[in-house]
């Protein structure tokens, strides 16, 4: 299901557009007085090093009629600051082929040394929006000035648009990650409508209201710098939601949750299509099923080996809130994720099971906001399941109304059924499910069900040389990570995958075998790893050898070694646990072992221990953090948890010869 918010979000500044600048451009023309007038600002000193451009102006106008017809104009300015800025100079114009149109859109360059170039209707490219798309009226209308912007140059543009709004709702956000200077959004409306909005990210941004003109501003706002683990940008910037219209706008806009399940679900219900096909193949798919859940894991994986093609016809009249047939589907072995989600509720039901389709936001589990109930908040379609007692899984939750569902997203092809892909986990999401709907919490599956457990068994020579066998079992969302490796990349990729990650270890550590077991019904994945790496141990003197017993690291990882930080920490359920045995070498005991560490804090646990038994050296570790968000005043604590882990694993075993 596309994101209909589009309309307003991808009217925006594109970072990277693969085309260059075609038809004419003018020197000498003048540039209209807003440009003038906005390329003279001031431009603050930031914090932040390097910043690639800043917003002059960025002002959202939209008029809208008693039908509901909109018109806006969008004016955008920047100010390029580094050789990197100059790739911002595009203006891009999103409309959608059935229920939009970009009415006019020009572009504006003001080079330090004062000559505006002027880019008018054939500077304009027009390309589809989603080339991955089979069919797609998402379209965008460009200009990309890019290779004549230099560092200092001014650029802006306006597009103006026309299209037919299916709800009486907006979403709108003060920036991006640059800084902006000025950021407006205002709301013509008929005379008798009102409107009202709530803000996110920020205290409340209460409009100025003249007749019936809404207009919400904001100013000199800083700019968002990436930082590692950080929030999403949507979690981050200013932005509000609006709600207008008349007195009574039911369908358009939404008082509560129930009212958006009541809106949607018969759109769902209508295409759960149980035909003779549908049935005869639910039937043949769990023919072996003994129990609900293998039934569900057999309906689910084939819906999920469905190839993904979305083809939007219709999107500007609501046709990206309704699914295709479950017969059409199943007939074609094709869909996005509402015909999946559709076609799979259709074979359950032929099975007598029933189920629910959820819309949630995929790709940032905190976008969502109870105070704005609208369709518009989602991206995404999955399923959710109702099962008896009898089926356990990780992903099953309890609703009061509906009873115990087990959340399933048959898009994710690296997911089984009972696990949940992790931008998913903790999300809010509505159930279509009539009056009995509404807004629900996605499960958050603990560290327990997200987990690598990890053990060493290997052998340390009197010359330095360490090897043997790693082991690792991963389970959860961690499993889904390594069954993604092993299928996206060729078998020579995936090898180097494991090269790269002992070598980090030992520069001159070689992987001599490698074995991978995919339990993908049960969320596991298993990895056996043979290797050598001369020279691990250092010998010091003749009768001293040195070596660090924290081989191998996670797969991915953060130092947190900067000093200050401006956005908060977002961390996930996860947990390692390790046991690596060293046979250490003849002749040698063990003289020294780095102090054992038991940290604990609200977001995060670690301990490690080491043991001695004859020549054995049997050394521990486990880590855990859980799904938390914590502030950027806290820090410091954040770093020096993982600080005492890196110094901790970086510290050494002495080994004497006797």
């Amino acid at each position: 299901m596309k994101n209909l918010t589009k309309l307003r979000q991808n009217i925006v500044v594109l970072s990277v557009l693969l085309f260059g600048l075609v038809g004419s451009v003018f020197a000498g023309d003048d540039a209209p007085s807003w440009v003038s007038q906005v390329a003279g600002s001031s431009i603050p000193a930031y914090d932040i090093k390097n910043v690639p451009a800043v917003v002059l102006l960025d002002e959202y106008v939209a008029s809208v009629d008693s039908g509901g017809k909109i018109s806006t104009t969008s004016r955008y300015a920047i100010k390029i600051l580094t050789n990197e800025g100059r790739r911002l100079a595009i203006a891009r114009g999103f409309y959608l082929t059935s229920g939009s149109k970009v009415t006019d859109i020009d572009a504006w360059l003001l080079p330090p040394d004062g000559k505006v170039q002027a880019f008018g209707k054939k500077s304009v490219i027009d390309m589809v929006d989603d080339p991955d798309d089979i069919y797609n009226e998402g379209r965008i209308k460009a200009i990309d000035a890019t290779d004549s912007a230099v560092v200092g140059s001014v650029f802006a543009y306006t597009v103006t648009t026309e299209e037919s709004t299916l709800f009486y709702q907006d979403q709108w956000s003060f920036q991006g990650r640059l800084p902006v200077l000025r950021g407006r959004y205002s709301l013509n409306l008929p005379s008798g409508w009102a409107a009202s909005s709530v803000t996110f990210n920020a205290p409340e941004i209460r409009p100025q209201v003249s007749g019936s003109t809404y207009t919400w501003e904001l100013s000199n706002l800083k700019p968002i710098t990436w930082e590692p683990m950080s929030p999403s940008v949507g979690n981050l910037a200013p932005r509000i939601a609006v709600n207008y219209g008349p007195a009574d706008a039911k369908g358009r806009s939404f008082p509560d949750w129930k009212s958006v399940s009541t809106w949607a679900t018969p759109f769902y219900d209508s295409m759960a299509i149980v035909d003779d096909n549908v049935a005869a193949k639910a039937r043949e798919l769990t023919a072996n099923a003994k129990t609900e859940l293998e039934m569900i894991q057999a309906i689910g994986t084939f819906v999920q080996n469905l190839q993904y093609i979305a083809i939007d016809i219709g999107v500007g009249y609501g046709n990206g809130y309704k699914p295709r047939a479950s017969s059409i589907v199943l007939s074609r072995g094709y869909g996005d994720c509402k015909d999946k989600a559709t076609l799979m509720r259709a074979m359950l039901k032929a099975l007598k099971i029933d189920a629910y389709p959820i819309i949630v936001y995929s790709g940032d589990p905190d976008f969502v906001r109870e105070a704005f109930p609208s369709p518009k908040q989602f991206n995404h379609c999955i399923i959710a399941v109702k099962v008896s007692d009898a089926t356990q899984a990780p992903s099953v939750i309890v609703d009061p109304k509906l009873g115990r569902l087990l959340i399933f997203d048959a898009t994710d092809a690296y997911t089984p059924v009972g696990d949940l892909p992790d931008y998913l986990q903790n999300s809010l999401a509505v159930a279509l499910a009539g009056d009995n709907g509404g807004l629900m919490r996605m499960p958050l599956l603990p560290a327990e069900d997200n987990k690598v457990e990890r053990t060493l068994n290997v052998s340390l020579t009197d010359s330095g040389e360490l090897k043997g066998t790693i082991r690792e079992h991963s389970t959860g969302q961690a499993s889904t990570g390594e069954r993604t490796a092993l299928r996206r990349e060729s078998a020579a990729d995936y090898r180097k995958t494991l090269e790269r990650w002992i070598t980090r270890a030992a520069t001159a550590a070689k992987l001599v075998d490698f074995k991978t077991t995919d339990q993908f019904a049960n969320a596991a994945f298993d990895l056996s790893l043979d290797f050598t790496a001369p020279a691990y141990g250092q010998l010091m003197q003749s009768r001293l050898m040195t070596f660090k017993p924290a081989f191998v690291g996670r797969r991915s990882g953060t130092a947190f070694t900067e000093s200050k930080r401006t956005t908060p920490i977002s961390l996930d359920e996860a947990s390692v646990i390790e046991t690596a045995t060293f046979e250490l070498p003849a002749g040698f005991i063990v003289d020294e072992t780095p102090e054992p560490l038991d940290l604990k804090t609200e977001f995060g646990t670690y301990r490690s221990t080491y043991e001695v038994k004859g020549q054995q050296l049997i050394y521990k570790r486990h880590f855990q953090t859980k799904r938390s968000l914590i502030p950027a005043e806290k820090y410091a604590e954040v770093r020096d948890f993982y600080g005492k882990i890196r110094d901790a694993e970086q510290s050494p075993v002495v080994l004497l010869k006797k």
